[in-house]
């Protein structure tokens, strides 16, 4: 069992800005049950979506989107393009190796720590490493939000990035499973929660 530990822990000095970011990667069905341990299946980075906020009041500031053709599975599955709306035709139209893709998140970041509703760093760790990218630099300091929600009395036990927003009253607006709606989703209720009298991740 992963033990949550209060945000404050992490915070090292005032940040003016926090990215709240979500992925998607390569899945078949039944992929979830089984761990993704079945031969030749391995979470690579399809989509990574992105908001940037004020780090006080968490009002959205900037948005990124970009999607990363995968090395290994380079074919998606119909399940994934079915869950998330991204087709084969679009991600090899519009997709950019991880290596940029990252390198781009890093810089959207601009410095400021980075938080996902889950761990969603131990998947671009996973796909740095399935890569070989070993002289790449470290990734910025990571918070999982599911701490901060717990802490604020909102249970994030069995939802989805997707669905944390809607459990805070803020509807839902675009694609469930598109990263970056799924971002949106995740900072609007943190917003909510702030705009309620819940402090920052960054507050003293």
């Amino acid at each position: 069992m992963t033990v949550l530990e209060p945000l404050s822990h992490f915070q090292v000095g005032p940040v003016p800005t926090v990215t709240v970011f979500d992925l998607e990667f390569t899945a078949w069905e039944c992929s979830m049950a089984s761990h993704w341990l079945r031969p030749g299946e391995f979470k690579e980075v399809v989509q990574i979506g992105a908001v940037r906020l004020d780090g006080v009041r968490f009002e959205i500031l900037d948005e990124f989107d970009v999607l990363v053709r995968p090395r290994i599975n380079a074919e998606l599955s119909p399940y994934f393009e079915n869950l998330t709306g991204i087709s084969n035709a679009r991600l090899r139209q519009k997709g950019v190796d991880f290596r940029e893709a990252l390198a781009r998140f890093a810089a959207f970041a601009a410095g400021g720590p980075i938080c996902a509703f889950g761990h969603d760093e131990w998947v671009l760790e996973e796909n740095i490493r399935l890569y070989g990218l070993k002289d790449l630099p470290p990734l910025p300091q990571f918070f999982d939000l599911r701490a901060w929600f717990a802490d604020r009395h909102v249970d994030p036990r069995g939802l989805h990035s997707c669905e944390i927003g809607a459990a805070l009253g803020v509807p839902f607006t675009g694609h469930a499973h598109n990263a970056l709606d799924d971002a949106r989703a995740v900072a609007l209720g943190m917003e909510a929660m702030v705009a309620r009298g819940a402090s920052s991740i960054l507050a003293a």
